[in-house]
């Protein structure tokens, strides 16, 4: 086949016919451009490849004009083949003055035409095969064959990473590499960020290995990709290794490099990585920037450090490193996860007299800050002002505002909310759903809350855990354990987990209804599982036992408690002392009551009304 291609590329004889029309259409070409070729249809009836051929090849004709007629062809006629896309691009390359085609201009033609080669499954062929094309394009045109074939497949491996196309991108990169032409770091640098993006992150590390064997320059920049590709995966110890052997050979990692391992120590929650990392920065005199900073603010935000990243902050002010608004919002985003909204709100107006504009980002943080503190007028406030300045909301913050109404006790305002946020085209999500149905139980309107969330599986939504343990709860309260159990079974069937909220809701039915054998097989089935039962676990099963009349295995679970390192509550307390004084054991009851006041929680007054009873009770 390669020579069949040699000898179409060489000494293929010429029609006089093809010659003739050759001639004539170049002619034409030259006095009056590639259009007025449509008033000679009997002329480009006798068009062939071969005919194309020789009118690219003329050397009388420019690389302007021989593209005009290229893509005149190409539109109207016939599809140009491999051959006749090689000369169109060593014509470019080859072109000089008069040429009206400036550099950059003949670049991106060159770029185009080896695009369409790349992309064209018609003109796909071995590397191997396009090589000898080029190889014969070179030997016709008399041009300078080792710079053209660098350029040419330079330009096509680019092409190649640019479509994603690896496996050909490599077979370009190998046949450079046998022929011994030069391998532009840059060229490699575009494969291995495509590489990247791809999430092909092993191949990016064979391929910046074989970089290094073959010896093309190595830069920060290449190195830098790689390592980022390593660290978001959290192989951050290969990474280092990497880091390592590159400072060796004099390729210095930068502030981007570290900000990188940062952001996979972060990841892993390993803060003494990140710790490492600071230090080695300092070592090195690389100096954080605005972007290392954003790191450490949300990577310690995230992590529940707040006086961390509140120092972290501080530390870049004294540094005069301005702060752009994502720094602004990871910084508002730790103050209002941590309950510290007045701060928040006061760094948003420090903000707002910088000059920066908050983005929907910000002012959703500010949004969960205010509905978690339960200040909904705060918050629809904010709502007015984002609107105010061309900010629409969009459904995270719909979500925000809805789970603010309903853990306030407004859902009838959060079903309004769901209706605009539809009305929008926004689609309700399963946290709305959940957010409106909890809210609901909250109020006891058990039955609007199952028929949202039968009408949400209606609509195509699919229910999750939270979504499976509410229902579970409604029909625990309700008394239908047999249809609590059925969605208990379904949830399984469909891949949720159920977790410590489900077993509790199932413990809490089981225990107010004396079932206590099936409440204990629970807590044992739980615990099977994995999970670790917590407070309300033990204060069902307390208050179940103390329903039951058997306060000495309620005293047995309460004791428990400290060992699995549980702290009783206020329900604990009053479901225990409940207990104790209704078989007239005062005294325990009071000792419970000192020990209560002790640990510092409040009694209210269930807790006296059961104490003045047990005295009652004592006494009788």
């Amino acid at each position: 086949m390669l020579n069949t291609l040699r000898r179409a590329f060489s000494s293929n004889p010429s029609s006089k016919l093809e010659q003739e029309v050759a001639r004539k259409i170049s002619k034409t070409l030259l006095n009056s451009g590639a259009e007025s070729l449509q008033t000679m249809p009997s002329l480009l009836s006798s068009l062939n490849s071969h005919t194309v051929q020789l009118v690219l090849s003329n050397h009388t004709l420019t690389a302007e004009t021989c593209l005009d007629f290229f893509y005149f062809i190409k539109k109207n006629y016939q599809k140009p083949d491999l051959r006749a896309y090689i000369t169109m691009i060593s014509k470019l390359y080859r072109s000089r003055k008069p040429d009206k085609l400036q550099k950059s201009q003949k670049f991106d033609e060159m770029r185009n035409l080896v695009n369409c080669v790349a992309v064209d499954g018609d003109l796909s062929v071995p590397v191997t095969v396009i090589a000898s094309l080029v190889e014969g394009a070179c030997n016709e045109s008399k041009c300078n064959r080792d710079k053209f074939m660098e350029k040419f497949f330079d330009i096509l491996f680019r092409v190649y990473a640019d479509n994603k196309m690896f496996g050909e991108a490599l077979e370009v990169f190998e046949h450079m590499a046998k022929k011994g032409l030069h391998l532009d770091e840059r060229s490699c640098l575009i494969y291995l960020l495509a590489l990247r993006r791809g999430g092909q992150v092993d191949s990016c590390l064979r391929f910046f290995r074989r970089m290094v064997d073959l010896n093309v320059e190595v830069t920060v920049y290449s190195l830098t990709i790689l390592l980022d590709g390593l660290c978001k995966r959290g192989e951050v110890e290969v990474g280092r290794k990497l880091m390592e052997e590159a400072a060796a050979k004099g390729v210095k990692a930068n502030v981007v490099t570290y900000n990188a391992f940062i952001e996979g120590y972060f990841k892993r929650l390993d803060l003494g990585g990140v710790k490492e990392i600071l230090k080695l920065m300092e070592k090195e005199g690389v100096a954080s920037n605005v972007v290392t900073y954003t790191l450490l603010i949300h990577g310690f935000s995230n992590v529940g450090k707040v006086e961390e990243a509140q120092r972290v902050f501080d530390e870049m002010r004294e540094k005069i490193i301005e702060a752009d608004v994502y720094v602004y919002t990871s910084i508002i985003s730790c103050n209002c996860r941590s309950g510290k909204v007045k701060r928040a709100l006061a760094l948003f107006d420090e903000m707002i007299d910088k000059g920066l504009i908050p983005n929907a980002h910000t002012y959703g943080a500010l949004i969960h800050g205010v509905c978690k503190a339960g200040q909904m007028e705060a918050a629809q406030m904010l709502v007015n002002e984002m609107q105010s300045k061309g900010i629409d909301l969009n459904p995270v913050i719909f979500n925000t505002l809805i789970d603010g109404y309903c853990e306030s006790g407004m859902v009838d305002e959060a079903l309004r909310l769901q209706f605009v946020m539809e009305k929008k085209g926004l689609e309700s999500d399963v946290f709305a759903y959940n957010s409106i149905a909890s809210g609901l139980c909250k109020l006891n309107r058990k039955d609007e809350a199952k028929g949202l969330l039968f009408a949400m599986v209606e609509r195509g939504v699919s229910p999750n855990t939270m979504s499976f343990t509410t229902l579970i709860d409604i029909y625990c309260k309700e008394g239908s354990f047999v249809e609590a159990k059925r969605v208990f079974r379904e949830m399984e069937e469909k891949g949720n987990v159920p977790n410590i909220i489900t077993y509790n809701a199932l413990i809490d039915g089981y225990s107010k209804r004396g079932n206590m054998k099936e409440a204990h097989k629970l807590k044992n089935e739980l615990e099977n599982r994995g999970l670790i039962p917590d407070v309300y676990t033990y204060t069902s099963l307390i208050h179940g036992e103390c329903i039951d009349g058997k306060v000495d295995r309620a005293l047995k679970l309460f004791n428990e408690m400290p060992h699995r390192g549980l702290v009783p509550n206020v329900v604990t307390y009053t479901a225990l002392i409940s207990g104790l004084s209704k078989v007239g054991k005062s005294l325990e009851a009071f000792k419970l009551y000192d020990e209560m006041k002790e640990e510092g929680i409040t009694p209210d007054d269930t807790v006296y009304s059961l104490l003045v009873g047990s005295l009652h009770s004592a006494n009788v």
